[in-house]
């Protein structure tokens, strides 16, 4: 069988890799660190006190990228802390996407600056409470602009250097969905609680996404401001210092795997933070699932609400199975947007014929992405499998390598498939032409959004 491609140790990196302005960054795969302590964390009614609980003891920042920010009445919770942490102080961040947010942008920046001596404005700048749009759409005229197809996916949170939240979960209540209105049972999707060596690579991602949101969204009035300024020089190298992603000075023990903020030594966990953008990451989360469904010995279990993976990961998950290993993906059973089932049940035969174990979720909607490799490697995030994810969106996903970590997650999962029903070979009875047409289809659909959007080659 073949062997996990391993993770280059830390001390073995160069230099300029490991103390770097860019460190983490140069490299297009995961490097796993020793020195976290990660906990799951089971939909917004366990992320959203943990957070708001993290965000009252914040003393210097708070960082928080998000693809919605609902405005209902748990959503707001979380509003209210970050008001109350920068009234306090603290320098507070937020990047929202344009499009993800567009039903409840203007309450929530009504909310974020509702503490006295807040000022919340887009694209100027106020005092300790800033809110960035990333890519808004005022107008339908937007979406002609290059790039709109390309949204902030990810949900990150950076407390101080304490402690980082990442995983699937929108800042929305988990019985509501914009779609489909209030739902008895809560969504299933998970969040990770992380402290370590990671979180100042969190907190440096969400730093360039909430820069590229806030000086591209009224970069006219930036370079009037740049022109006219007294020493244009050193303005302007202090926005090319603000859109990069510089380790804070003296953060170079970070880099080498030191936790930061004298972080308990019980916190032996192995963990790596994996993105997607459109520049040097572009394929990073999905070359790290394919690499470990290839060293694959016992198990995958993948969990994803939206699946049409291309050629290469349904490669390795067939490659898998024939070479006994127990491959399960858990689906969605209750779906969201009729395109997206189309598209995975489009594969189930395919996956069928290799032997590939499909499940469906039926309690309720499910919006969770993890995958679960053996006993010992595992990844929650932002990223579905599906173009979107892994071809346009800016995704963000945390790998984490620990036995006990791996063993709670497969608890949490064995819970959830048997909620689930499996698909068996026998009730796919559909016409083959029915079949080769509804494929046809998704493949065309697919191919003509990844063109609009500017992604060529083969997926």
């Amino acid at each position: 069988m073949n062997a996990p491609t391993p993770s280059p140790p830390a001390g073995r990196l160069r230099p300029s890799l490991r103390r770097g302005r860019y460190g983490w960054y140069l490299l297009q795969r995961p490097v796993l660190r020793d020195g976290h302590a990660v906990t799951l964390l089971r939909g917004g009614a366990q992320l959203f006190p943990a957070m708001c609980a993290a965000i009252a003891a914040a003393q210097r920042e708070v960082w928080l990228a998000t693809y919605i920010f609902n405005d209902d009445e748990q959503a707001l919770v979380v509003a209210d802390a970050l008001v109350a942490a920068a009234a306090r102080g603290v320098r507070v961040r937020v990047v929202i996407d344009g499009f993800g947010t567009k039903h409840s942008r203007s309450r929530i920046e009504q909310r974020l600056a509702a503490s006295p001596g807040i000022a919340v404005e887009t694209g100027r700048p106020s005092r300790r409470l800033q809110l960035a749009v990333f890519r808004p759409i005022e107008r339908w005229t937007h979406w002609l602009q290059p790039g709109q197809l390309r949204r902030l996916h990810m949900k990150l949170c950076t407390v101080d250097d304490t402690v980082g939240y990442i995983g699937g979960i929108n800042l929305i209540d988990d019985h509501v969905d914009l779609n489909h209105g209030r739902t008895e049972a809560p969504r299933l999707d998970y969040a990770l609680a992380v402290s370590g060596p990671v979180v100042e690579t969190m907190r440096q991602v969400v730093r360039a996404m909430w820069s590229r949101a806030w000086h591209g969204s009224d970069w006219r009035d930036a370079l009037r401001r740049l022109v006219v300024a007294p020493q244009p020089m050193q303005r302007l190298r202090g926005l090319l210092r603000e859109l990069r992603m510089p380790l804070r000075p003296g953060a170079e023990g970070v880099a080498d795997g030191q936790p930061p903020g004298g972080s308990s030594p019980a916190a032996t966990m192995r963990a790596a933070l994996v993105v997607r953008d459109n520049v040097r990451q572009r394929r990073t989360i999905e070359r790290a699932c394919v690499e470990a469904m290839r060293g694959a010995q016992r198990r995958i279990w993948l969990v994803t609400p939206y699946f049409y993976p291309g050629t290469g990961f349904r490669l390795a998950l067939a490659d898998a199975a024939r070479r006994g290993v127990e491959v399960r993906l858990l689906l969605q059973g209750k779906a969201d947007y009729r395109l997206a089932a189309w598209a995975a049940r489009a594969l189930y035969r395919e996956l069928h014929q290799h032997g590939v174990h499909i499940h469906e979720y039926l309690p309720a909607f499910l919006h969770a992405k993890v995958m679960l490799i053996d006993d010992d490697w595992c990844t929650v995030g932002s990223s579905n499998i599906d173009p979107l994810s892994l071809l346009l969106n800016l995704e963000a996903n945390l790998i984490v390598s620990d036995a006990g970590f791996c063993a709670t997650l497969a608890t949490e999962l064995e819970g959830a498939m048997a909620d689930s029903r499996e698909v068996l070979p026998d009730s796919l009875r559909e016409a083959g032409w029915v079949r080769l047409a509804r494929r046809a289809v998704v493949a065309w659909v697919a191919y003509v959004y990844l063109r609009v959007a500017g992604v060529t080659g083969r997926y």
